[in-house]
């Protein structure tokens, strides 16, 4: 389709249209949330291709790969067109192509490897293996990180870091003997190669003619410099400096003000006016994000209605907080005949996640999670959960194979090899087969002659063979399996898990997995005995009148979600961390725990020296999610580890205009006679006519 200018004019408001039709120059548009920022975008790039610019000529990079279909997709359907030549790439995906076809300028072979986390932290112990590092100076994770942070320019070398200044250039070393770059190198080596070889930035600079960068504000400044090394003067940047919200991963929203700078000319358009929100929401927005000083100043503004208030409810605890938020999303369904996923919930911590998933649960309403782990599909809690399957049903193979060996009992892949053979070759499960290989060795000793059986308990002073080991460890695992069925019937589940993982010595085990992160294992645990307390409540619920560990694993099967796609997930409530959240919309947002030490985050405060800006800015992105209805709260009390403390509501709930809320009060109980009038209306409306 033909994109002529009468054409844009109409589908396109004023700030859009100039976005769209400046082509020339540097241009840097300030695209508030919800501006039609995408919009902008793929309609900019099909009136360029529409202008006569060849699709090889136009270079637009952004953050993930979704977005880059997204963006492709849309302009495809515009135009109509192939667009075989179009480079529409994430910043890596970019940085991948140009070394393919330049690597060896800088010395490496082709064909080259990108080694992922567990290829680097694997490179990393070999080096520090052959630099004679001891086992307590070689905390492989937290090092690579630090030389993430090294090459990305996060960190420079100084102070206790420089321990590991020989170990880096050893791992650099081994990155090109292995003909291998990590993550970080597919941004900082092609900078390398530009700045080294003049000669090949300018093939590329003579390519790429246009550029486009969506998401701005989210650029690291190596990404800025690979932006600025390629760019001439033809290029276009999108975003926003009040959802800059990735600092921790090296974004700078100070690229804005570089971009400024170094791009002489440059036209700024500003796109304030809002297709989402209602103008109530968008006050709150403002009235919240004004409070930062380090900003451009804007006032993002709406054409819909003004909407209804904010609601903020002060529930006592976590618990009170998720029985609100999931009531809440039943009556608004009803009344509003909206879809489940029409309602987002965002929670600035995974820790979160559990109280609200259980009232879910509890309500049956179905939801996903996204942006963090599921409570249910945290690793220290599928262990215990599988335990308490196999309890129930010995026959579950998936789950018998995933605690087999957890905590560690020597059990090697051999054994487990055999062992599934002879399920296989017997159409059996694990279990039946583990019991066979036992009563093949009872059968065997009985077989034995009385001289031998002899020498067999004169041999017990003897260091038993490995075949011994494991044949006592497999007995063992059956007898704790086995003595463990009292739970399956008769109340005090709790207690019996309780007493269970402390029979397997689980915490034994965490603190042994986590050696170098004691505080790791503490969490970690934690969290199991977070779902024991769960199991308590639930068994101690009045209404429930059977609580025995069939019901319980049958009321949480429902949280089984180890195979979801986008498809599965229409229809669930979404549940998401406010990272998450960013680019996203529903008609009904919930932002849970509004409370100072979560948002902002405690950590983050500490961090930042008291700064707070980013963590208004990740609040300002979670108002704007909503269409017509938000609602926070915000808990007076919350438990932390094992006590209950009192809670402070979050500065930002002040920052929000007053008129703007409604306090939401839970409703109270009903006297005798208005209870007797609505059921006598309840009646009348069942009652069959004569």
């Amino acid at each position: 389709m033909a994109l002529d200018l009468d054409s844009l004019r109409k589908q396109l408001n004023p700030e859009q249209f100039r976005a769209v039709t400046t082509i020339n120059g540097p241009i840097l548009i300030i695209a508030g949330a919800g501006s039609g920022k995408t919009r902008v975008i793929t309609y900019r790039i099909a009136h360029m291709l529409d202008s006569g610019i060849p699709q090889s000529q136009i270079l637009a990079l952004t953050f993930t790969n979704k977005a880059a279909r997204e963006m492709e997709e849309r302009i495809k359907d515009l135009t109509q067109k192939k667009l075989q030549n179009l480079t529409i790439s994430t910043f890596h995906a970019f940085g991948v192509k140009i070394l393919r076809k330049e690597i060896t300028a800088l010395g490496w072979r082709e064909n080259f490897s990108i080694y992922d986390e567990t290829d680097k932290i694997q490179l990393i112990k070999e080096s520090g293996r052959e630099l004679k590092f001891t086992e307590d100076a070689l905390d492989a994770y937290k090092i690579a990180q630090l030389f993430s942070n090294i090459k990305t320019g996060r960190k420079n070398w100084g102070g206790p870091n420089d321990m590991y200044k020989q170990l880096y250039e050893s791992y650099q070393e081994g990155l090109k003997l292995f003909n291998a770059v990590d993550f970080d190198d597919l941004i900082m080596l092609p900078i390398k190669l530009f700045k080294e070889h003049p000669d090949i930035l300018q093939k590329y600079r003579e390519r790429f003619k246009y550029l486009m960068v969506d998401e701005f504000q989210d650029t690291s400044h190596q990404q800025y410099e690979l932006m600025h090394l390629l760019a001439d003067n033809n290029v276009a940047v999108v975003g926003d400096d009040d959802q800059s919200i990735y600092s921790w991963r090296g974004a700078d929203y100070q690229n804005i003000i570089n971009f400024e700078k170094d791009f002489k000319g440059m036209q700024e358009i500003r796109l304030e006016q809002n297709y989402r929100s209602t103008e109530t929401i968008l006050a709150a927005a403002n009235g919240v994000i004004s409070h930062n000083t380090n900003r451009k100043d804007k006032k993002l503004w709406s054409g819909n209605n003004s909407g209804k208030p904010i609601e903020v409810f002060m529930p006592e605890n976590e618990t009170d907080e998720a029985e609100f938020i999931a009531e809440s999303i039943q009556g608004i369904a009803m009344e509003e005949k909206l879809k489940y996923d029409d309602f987002g919930v965002l929670i600035r911590s995974n820790s979160q996640s559990r109280f609200i998933e259980e009232a879910f649960l509890e309500a049956n309403i179905p939801y996903t999670m996204s942006g963090g782990t599921s409570f249910f599909q945290l690793r220290e809690i599928k262990d215990i959960i599988s335990y308490l399957r196999v309890i129930a049903n010995h026959d579950d193979d998936i789950n018998l194979i995933r605690i087999l060996n957890t905590p560690r009992r020597g059990i090697g892949r051999a054994t487990l090899e055999s062992l599934n053979e002879y399920a296989l070759n017997n159409k059996c499960s694990l279990w039946t087969s583990i019991k066979a290989k036992l009563s093949a060795s009872d059968k065997q000793k009985k077989d034995d002659s009385a001289q031998a059986e002899f020498d067999i308990v004169q041999d017990t002073e003897k260091k038993a063979t490995g075949a011994e080991k494991t044949l006592e460890e497999l007995r063992s695992f059956v007898d704790l399996i086995e003595s463990n069925k009292a739970m399956l019937s008769g109340r005090g589940l709790s207690n019996k898990v309780r007493a269970f993982v402390d029979e397997i010595d689980y915490q034994g085990h965490l603190l042994r997995e986590y050696k170098k992160n004691e505080k790791a294992a503490v969490f970690k645990f934690h969290n199991v005995q977070s779902l024991i307390k769960s199991m308590e409540i639930w068994e101690n619920n009045p209404d429930n009148l059977d609580p025995n560990l069939y019901n319980y694993l049958n009321r949480i099967t429902l949280l089984s979600r180890d195979d979801m796609d986008d498809e599965n997930d229409k229809g669930k409530v979404n549940l998401m961390t406010i990272h998450a959240s960013k680019g996203l919309e529903f008609p009904v947002v919930f932002i849970a725990g509004a409370e100072e030490g979560l948002i902002p985050h405690a950590r983050s405060v500490e961090e930042n020296d008291g700064d707070v800006e980013e963590e208004r800015r990740l609040f300002y992105v979670a108002i704007t999610r909503a269409r017509d209805k938000l609602l926070i709260s915000s808990c007076k009390k919350r438990r932390k580890m094992q006590c209950e403390v009192e809670c402070e509501p979050s500065r930002f709930l002040d920052e929000i205009p007053e008129n703007l809320i409604e306090y939401h009060k839970p409703a109270q109980p009903v006297d005798d006679k208005t209870a007797h009038d609505i059921l006598s209306n309840m009646l009348k409306q069942f009652t069959l006519p004569n």
